[in-house]
């Protein structure tokens, strides 16, 4: 005997409505065609796909941002270089910064990095990074003291520029599509090449 096409806690009404509406998928996929970016739409059985190159273009307006320090030096970080973490279902980020001020003879290059998870905010369509993990402050030229200094506020600044930033929103085309089809966001997978955001069916009132 084939196996359901639905878990047996869908009611029959919702699998009926949810099957009619992946037959009739790859007619609003032609109606609506790709978006501005080359990106695909989503998908029934393999959710809604976001690059990497999307998730590096989202991040990258925010930089570079300066932060200053004692009044001592200012930082200044620079665009992230963010990559896939699929085994922890994570992305990483290395931020290079810069460092130069009255307490330092010349201005010295470092990086340092990141991981986090992701979440999705349905009040505004977007996915934020959240659950930040820093990892060591790397700054070949500068004495220990000052990279001593830099590490109690690191963790501050990657905070401000990263916890909860917008890595990507999702249009509003994209939403009608899945309200035709009866789905909703859900979890989110790290693949090698960007996100795959789930999609899980809607509540019938």
């Amino acid at each position: 005997m084939p196996s359901a096409p639905w878990p047996l806690s869908v009611p029959a009404r919702q699998r009926r409505f949810l099957l009619l509406a992946a037959a009739l998928f790859p007619l609003a996929v032609r109606a609506e065609g790709p978006g501005p970016d080359g990106e695909g739409a989503p998908s029934p059985s393999q959710g809604y796909p976001v690059s990497l190159a999307q998730l590096q273009q989202a991040v990258a307006p925010r930089f570079p941002r300066r932060y200053p320090v004692s009044g001592l030096l200012n930082v200044d970080l620079m665009a992230p270089k963010l990559a896939c973490l699929p085994q922890e279902n994570r992305l990483r980020a290395e931020l290079p910064l810069e460092v130069a001020g009255p307490a330092l003879n010349r201005r010295h290059e470092g990086s340092f990095d990141v991981d986090f998870g992701l979440r999705y905010e349905a009040s505004d369509r977007t996915v934020r990074a959240h659950q930040l993990r820093l990892h060591r402050l790397r700054f070949p030229t500068l004495r220990p003291n000052v990279v001593e200094l830099l590490e109690m506020y690191i963790p501050a600044l990657a905070d401000q520029s990263l916890q909860e930033v917008v890595l990507h929103e999702l249009r509003p085309q994209d939403l009608r599509m899945l309200d035709v089809m009866g789905m909703q966001p859900g979890n989110i997978t790290v693949t090698e090449t960007g996100l795959r955001i789930g999609l899980v069916p809607k509540a019938l009132s």
